[in-house]
């Protein structure tokens, strides 16, 4: 690496809400004919986020860490961005089930009952139980998740399906083939395990969301789109980290909670299992639901195709992870996995090596299995379903003789199966209800959020981690940064300097300029604008007023091109609205599920600056961050996770809201960014670090949380216009 000779690094963060492009245009104009462009005119950085955007389709390969140690924290980290993603950091709130079991059908060996109960008050979580007859003590349960068979639980494929699959060797009887799905829910009760066989949103019974919003949804609704009272899908709801698979991933945790409920249900017993969309929902509730004892996720865990439904999808969720990784938290309790001739076809050479891998570093090289039937097309046939009944026979000591083998059954009808009827009607659809449902999920995290306020060590364990994952990146985690000098002119009291900062694990770069003063007290300041470096200079390449000044008084100053500014750009035209994926569909989950929304993006690389001032052999007294007008919020986000690594910010939030953009493709968006309290929060958490703050008013919560940290005297508050001169001014005040 070559060596600074300014012996600090700067930090950058850009704001996307453009305001006046004209002027930023001139600005980058003024320095790239000034002699501080980095690189060679029309060259860009070498920079991975300039390829194409990652989507579901992707490759999604998991290395198995060297230690159990090294898997404890990134197991944790994983684990965390589920739950934010998911909408459940917090958890809701737990409340009454209000379960009704009713319309009890007897077998010979087992019984079927329907069931429904509220996973949020108002909406309904419905099913079938089934029991065993003539067992005694407390029962195994298994869980069963649907996945996308057509009509769900009332599926039926039909008498020729049937024949031909019997003919094949994947069924053995036609009332088990025409319903796979009551056929594995009959074996598991015959088998002497509880069963609760539930539909996914939209699905049978579940008819409050209907299936086309759920599950084929594909462009914006505009009447949904509201800064109050908003539905699904909208730029309002990905902001608050609210989606379908949220929802549908709550109602397994509440299946979860409901079987425990059930006396005969054995707590240290209990299974997941389902197919496809199904094995979705099993991984998932598997890897945060430590309650779990055993999964078997069908057809699903592959290094490639990650669920293509709206339902399998949210923002946040994969993004630098994938669903090998998901299957891997399930580690070290046993687990068994089903591959077809699908997108799971090469998990035998591709995932399921690293899964027994880790599975040995961990102790338990016998608890992780596959059954590779890759004769079969996708699936959850007898031969599937046999794989797993060996498997839950094993590991929770039913005892009886392998293989284990279905017998035929009678099949139940739609109007058997059904839960609702005239003594049990249908409950309340339709936007009205959904928007009722996302106000009520919306409310009762924000109560939680507000709660914590009240002590500043509950608020920060509460919001930080949410923040670390929704930029995606701390600190600790930023990687190697290297600096390479490109430029270096010598301007009588200081020396300018240009070149790109090099994070080399991330594969990133972007491009820097330094004036540092010959008469150097120590001290850093880092300045961020929409113009990007640009903004340190005037027409005639000189430093503008503010940073002369700061010069004067012996302190460094940087600017710097984050990532899409300066000289990412072509033709100087800042970025309007961000890239989506290919697909067609108008959901923000497609894009923002596998990639870093532009916000965070840029934060990134304000995190590479700082950490690249931490290494160098001149390391810097002070590190002090200034953001004003648009690029505020990106300095507060920054700050937020850097913590006391900046010494002092200087930011001007302009009022900022996550909440307010009605796009997901601004430049700003940030999925989960409005759910902690939104911009707010993320300068709560600057307490107790010195912070001088426009924009805020009176401080709010802000002033609030500095109160409660005992540090009133760390915060200023400007209110007023010459946000910049009173800045400058602060900084330059001794401290």
């Amino acid at each position: 690496m070559k060596s600074c000779p300014v012996g600090f690094a700067c930090i950058s963060i850009l704001a996307a809400a453009l305001l006046f492009p004209t002027t930023e245009i001139a600005a980058i104009d003024i320095v790239l004919n000034s002699g501080a462009r980095v690189l060679p005119g029309g060259q860009k950085p070498n920079d991975v986020r300039l390829q194409p955007l990652k989507d579901l389709d992707g490759y999604f390969p998991f290395s198995v860490p060297a230690t159990v140690a090294e898997w404890e924290k990134r197991s944790e980290f994983v684990r965390r961005q589920i739950l934010v993603s998911q909408g459940i950091w917090p958890l809701p709130t737990k409340t009454p089930l209000m379960p009704v079991i009713h319309g009890r059908i007897e077998r010979d060996d087992y019984t079927i009952e329907k069931v429904y109960f509220e996973s949020v008050p108002g909406h309904f979580v419905t099913g079938n139980l089934y029991r065993p007859k003539g067992r005694t003590g407390k029962l195994p349960a298994v869980l069963c998740p649907h996945g996308h068979w057509a009509n769900g639980r009332f599926y039926d494929q039909g008498e020729a399906a049937t024949r031909r699959e019997i003919a094949n060797g994947a069924e053995r009887f036609e009332e088990g083939g025409r319903s796979p799905l009551q056929a594995r829910a009959v074996q598991l009760a015959r088998m002497g395990t509880v069963v609760f066989f539930y539909d996914m949103i939209g699905y049978a019974d579940s008819i409050q969301i209907s299936f086309e919003l759920a599950h084929r949804f594909g462009k914006q609704r505009p009447e949904m789109n509201t800064p109050e009272n908003w539905g699904f899908y909208s730029p309002q709801a990905e902001s608050h980290a609210q989606s379908i698979m949220g929802l549908q991933t709550w109602n397994s945790v509440r299946a979860l909670d409901f079987m425990l409920t059930l006396p005969e249900v054995d707590p240290t017993r209990i299974a997941v299992t389902g197919a496809s969309g199904g094995g979705t929902q099993t991984m998932l509730l598997a890897a945060i639901d430590q309650r779990v004892t055993l999964a078997v996720p069908a057809v699903m865990v592959s290094t490639a195709m990650q669920g293509g439904c709206t339902c399998e999808n949210s923002s946040i969720l994969r993004v630098n992870t994938g669903n090998i990784e998901f299957s891997a938290l399930c580690a070290p309790r046993p687990q068994g996995l089903i591959s077809a001739n699908d997108w799971t076809k090469e998990i035998d050479v591709k995932g399921f090596p690293q899964l027994q891998q880790l599975y040995t570093l961990m102790g338990a090289p016998k608890n992780i299995t596959l059954k590779h039937a890759v004769h079969f097309p996708h699936n959850y046939n007898h031969v599937s379903r046999a794989a797993m009944y060996s498997w839950v026979n094993q590991h929770f000591k039913i005892g009886l003789p392998e293989p284990v083998l279905e017998q035929d059954y009678k099949r139940l009808t739609t109007e058997e199966l059904s839960v609702w009827n005239a003594t049990h009607p249908k409950p309340a659809g339709g936007p009205e209800n959904e928007r009722k449902l996302v106000a009520q999920l919306t409310d009762d995290a924000q109560k939680q959020i507000t709660a914590a306020r009240k002590d500043p060590t509950t608020y920060r364990a509460l919001i930080a981690p949410a923040v670390e994952v929704i930029i995606g990146r701390t600190l600790a985690t930023t990687g190697t940064v290297e600096w390479d000098l490109k430029h270096k002119n010598d301007r009588g009291t200081y020396i300018l300097m240009s070149g790109l900062i090099r994070n080399k694990t991330h594969s990133e770069e972007f491009p820097a300029l330094f004036l540092h003063p010959k008469n150097w007290n120590g001290r850093t300041v880092h300045w961020f604008d929409p113009a990007g470096k640009a903004a340190l200079l005037n027409a005639e390449g000189s430093p503008r007023p503010s940073i002369a000044k700061l010069l004067e008084a012996g302190i460094s100053v940087g600017g710097y091109d984050l990532f899409l500014q300066g000289e990412f750009l072509t033709d100087a035209v800042p970025i309007a609205r961000t890239d989506k994926v290919k697909n067609p569909r108008e959901f923000a989950g497609y894009t923002f599920g596998y990639n870093h929304s532009l916000f965070a993006r840029r934060t990134h690389d304000i995190l590479s600056a700082i950490q690249l001032a931490q290494v160098f052999k001149d390391k810097p007294k002070t590190i002090e961050l200034v953001g004003l007008g648009q690029a505020g919020h990106w300095v507060a986000a920054a700050r937020s996770i850097a913590g006391p690594s900046v010494t002092r910010a200087a930011i001007d939030s302009a009022g900022f809201r996550f909440s307010k953009l009605s796009d997901f493709h601004h430049p700003d968006f940030l999925a989960g960014g409005a759910k902690y309290d939104d911009l707010a929060g993320m300068l709560a958490l600057n307490a107790p670090n010195p912070l001088w703050l426009a924009g805020e008013g009176d401080g709010g919560i802000i002033r609030d949380a500095y109160a409660k940290a005992n540090a009133a005297a760390s915060l200023t508050l400007h209110v007023g216009k010459e946000t910049e001169t009173a800045a400058i001014k602060w900084l330059l005040t001794p401290r």
